[in-house]
């Protein structure tokens, strides 16, 4: 997938590529096929138009997963359900691959556990003060 658009972020390295899938092999203990997609985005608020971000796409246990390279060092993630029920991590952008995965990873079970009912065991006590909603969505 090469292009010779200058507007268009580089494609996602080789090295890119495997440290998504290893951090995919550790979370769910086994190999997951990630494709290679694009996204169009808008990357400035101030304007209309979209660019085509390459993206990793995966799907696993019923989720869907897009983590987008904005630019050289810069991704964008979400997971979604359904085209109605889409997730962010509550953060634009990283500046890091792997944070940004396993923010995403962790956000998206998080929300898997809550959808589920599934407690943390903590209390209203230990909560106090903490205003996290659940992921945000898009």
């Amino acid at each position: 997938m090469s292009t010779s658009d200058p507007g268009r972020p580089t494609e996602f390295t080789e090295a890119e590529r495997d440290l998504v899938g290893r951090l995919l092999q550790r979370r769910y203990g086994k190999p997951v096929a990630i494709e290679l997609a694009d996204a169009e985005l808008s990357l400035d608020p101030a304007r209309t138009d979209l660019t085509t971000c390459p993206t990793l796409y995966w799907n696993e246990r019923r989720a869907h997963f897009a983590v987008c390279k904005i630019a050289t060092g810069r991704y964008r993630c979400q997971f979604f359900y359904t085209d109605s029920e889409q997730y962010g991590t509550g953060r634009e952008e990283y500046d890091d691959l792997e944070r940004c995965t396993l923010d995403l990873l962790r956000v998206q079970a998080d929300h898997e556990k809550q959808s589920a009912g599934v407690s943390s065991g903590a209390t209203a006590a230990d909560l106090d003060g903490d205003d996290y909603p659940g992921p945000p969505m898009l």
